[in-house]
């Protein structure tokens, strides 16, 4: 397939090579011409403006910093939307907003030109291992009709749901790992400042229920609103909590999260939930969120766990 990439960056460069060991046939545009030497020397065509690429592509890929380049490489002045042919398809790889994917899709769908936002997650060491996520918003069957190319540059495509869904699912990921970083550094900041090594402590506490838990695996109760019987009661939680922030007070260590964590648990204990599953504060947040109440099947949950281990 002639596929075209625009943006050989960090996570582009990776992306693109591995299109070229699958044996596709690339075409190529960046702002610096350098950063396509090494595609050029392989037998990828250079393209003096996205325009150009998309008159000469079946499929295109983009890889960009921040929204705005997204923007100006479809829209703007010899930008895709001049040269793609119509029922071709444009893949944002980049993280974009999801104002600017649906603007960009509204655009292209004007000229029968599907856009699907499809934001990666795995780093650039996953851009070049092929072991990424890749998660795509957009026209379901475009997704399948290029899914063999998806699968050439991650090891874990997956279509979301209509335009935009992708990007979403990109910020949660990476606005929880954001907080994850955060309250990983408060809790072991703590933990140090009251006299444990930090490598025995971080060899520990990986052990632990959570530690051996990926992050999104402590979700189940939280999709099936089930929160009885408890594996672990919301006051036990709350007494862990409390101390953690007593010790955090003395050994002078600042706990930001850890303090509203503990404010969402007292809150949770006030609506006489003290007896519920820990994790029945996320009931909170649904309810100031305004979304009805959730009810996933648990079954269907298990399954998905399940699928994972196997």
């Amino acid at each position: 397939m002639k596929i075209g990439f625009i943006g050989l960056g960090m996570m582009g460069k990776g992306m693109a090579a591995n299109l070229q060991k699958a044996g596709h046939a690339l075409v190529v545009y960046d702002l610096r011409r350098a950063a396509a030497e090494p595609y050029l020397a392989n037998g990828a065509v250079w393209a003096d403006s996205p325009k150009a690429l998309g008159e000469q592509s079946e499929v295109v890929f983009t890889s960009l910093p921040v929204p705005a380049d997204v923007e100006a490489v479809v829209l703007g002045p010899n930008g895709l939307i001049e040269g793609l042919k119509p029922d071709t398809a444009v893949f944002d790889m980049s993280t974009n907003s999801v104002a600017v994917v649906r603007k960009i899709n509204a655009a292209l769908a004007e000229k029968n030109i599907y856009m699907l936002d499809s934001p990666v997650s795995g780093g650039p060491g996953g851009a070049a291992s092929g072991k990424m996520a890749i998660w795509v918003g957009g026209d379901e069957q475009q997704f399948n009709r290029y899914k063999m190319v998806l699968d050439a540059m991650g090891d874990q495509a997956a279509y979301i749901g209509p335009i935009g869904a992708g990007t979403i699912a990109k910020l949660v990921h990476n606005a929880t790992t954001a907080v994850v970083g955060v309250a990983l550094a408060e809790v072991m900041t703590m933990g140090i400042k009251a006299g444990v090594e930090p490598l025995e402590l971080w060899e520990a506490v990986r052990q632990g229920a959570t530690g051996r838990q990926r992050t999104f695996d402590r979700l189940p109760k939280f999709l099936s609103s089930k929160y009885d019987p408890a594996d672990f009661a919301l006051r036990l939680l709350h007494k862990d909590v409390s101390l953690a922030v007593g010790l955090g007070k003395e050994v002078g260590v600042p706990m930001r999260l850890v303090n509203l964590a503990l404010e969402e648990l007292t809150e949770a204990m006030n609506r006489g939930w003290s007896h519920r599953d820990s994790r029945v504060s996320g009931l909170l947040q649904v309810e100031r969120s305004g979304i009805p109440p959730l009810d996933c099947d648990p079954a269907k949950i298990q399954a998905i766990l399940d699928a994972d281990k196997s």
